[in-house]
């Protein structure tokens, strides 16, 4: 028996079928077949209940499932348990939403590679149900992204910052209602595939307005041009870390039952990198405090 065996099964249970589970630790469907078939001649136990056309682990593989997760933490953490700040090194695929790209993610990892040089950190934008899609695959190691309404099972969630929705008018516009301006402009939408998206639109049908839709972007730099343009009006988180050079609009709170979205860091309960992910949440929650990237007004935000 060897971790990587324990990492198989591991993987077969968070992804459910054989082949998922071969893409995550990226060896064959049949390499999978046979190390399971392994782990249960070396244990004399039965882990899979193989009657059903998928193959599906037994009460007994489950509770071993629990198990080969400790050993497999145990074992990544060795090595920097024992060397203490310079254990964390290495490469990270960080999977990040296009709204922190500018701003958030700049500032943490700056912060963090100046901590610890030994790191590197390989970013790949994407929506949030994207990237946990792909998180899920074992294709990044972790996600800044919005947290979904459901987690994954085991997927753990850090939270960052929270960002209430708020309006976004052009500085032309003559009112200062929110209801108003909405009833009266073009609306410039926010993705509905994304999760703010979703919130957005949940909260429209809650308080029963209809828009006048004029387009829908996926990025907060995009909309916010539109909006500066006076194409519309929209809505959008305020944002946590702020931009060197705001545009100037008009940021209406949409009241106190606003939406709310919860930004943060979504990693595997059984992840291997522990340490620098650690390290990469603390430099967020850091750079969150600061408030603003480079030299910008922390009155304003985009």
């Amino acid at each position: 028996m060897s971790i990587r065996i324990l990492r198989t099964l591991i993987a077969v249970h968070d992804h459910k079928t054989f082949s998922a589970a071969a893409d995550a630790v990226f060896v064959t469907h049949a390499a999978v077949s046979q190390q399971m078939r392994t782990l249960e001649e070396n244990w004399g136990i039965q882990l899979f209940d193989r009657s059903r056309r998928t193959p599906e682990l037994t009460p007994l593989g489950r509770a071993l499932v629990a198990k080969a997760r400790e050993v497999v933490r145990a074992y990544d953490q060795m090595l920097p348990s024992v060397l203490g700040e310079t254990g964390v090194s290495g490469e990270v695929a960080l999977g990040a939403l296009p709204t922190t790209l500018t701003t958030l993610i700049p500032s943490a990892i700056s912060m963090l590679v100046a901590a610890f040089p030994q790191v590197h950190v390989r970013l790949f934008p994407g929506l949030t149900l994207q990237l946990i899609s792909q998180l899920e695959r074992g294709a990044l190691d972790a996600v800044l992204a919005s947290r979904p309404q459901l987690l994954p099972a085991g997927v753990e969630f850090l939270e960052v910052a929270e960002e209430p929705l708020q309006l976004l008018a052009s500085m032309d516009t003559k009112s200062d209602d929110p209801f108003e301006l909405i009833a009266t402009h073009p609306f410039i939408r926010f993705n509905r595939e994304a999760v703010v998206g979703h919130m957005i639109e949940s909260w429209l049908q809650s308080k029963h307005i209809r828009v006048n839709e004029a387009m829908e972007l996926d990025g907060l730099e995009a909309i916010s041009s539109m909006v500066y343009a006076n194409l519309g009006v929209a809505i959008a988180p305020k944002r946590s870390v702020l931009p060197n050079n705001p545009l100037p609009l008009k940021r209406l709170s949409l009241g106190d039952d606003a939406p709310i979205r919860r930004l943060g860091l979504l990693y595997p309960r059984d992840t291997a990198h522990g340490r620098v992910l650690s390290e990469l949440h603390s430099v967020c929650l850091r750079a969150v405090a600061k408030g603003a990237f480079g030299d910008a007004n922390m009155q304003n935000d985009i």
